[in-house]
């Protein structure tokens, strides 16, 4: 059985910006993987829905499939 990827939490990804932080403003789709790497090592993702969104984008970029992020934001244009 293949996983599917819920396409509601893709389009949340590339929609909702940061609001706060060295990185505020920015899509949450990118934030550099460095950034939420140290979020993990440290347990300093945010509560809620944002620390959600910001784990899924880890986990996408870490395993190299960044480029459906860049997809589904050309999507947007």
């Amino acid at each position: 059985m293949e996983l599917q990827p819920d396409k509601r939490v893709l389009l949340e990804i590339v929609s909702t910006r940061m609001p706060y932080g060295k990185y505020k403003d920015w899509l949450v789709s990118d934030i550099p993987v460095h950034y939420l790497v140290w979020c993990k090592q440290k347990a300093a993702f945010p509560n809620g829905r944002l620390g959600e969104l910001m784990q899924n984008v880890l986990e996408i970029k870490t395993n190299d499939l960044g480029h459906i992020l860049m997809e589904i934001k050309s999507w947007k244009r």
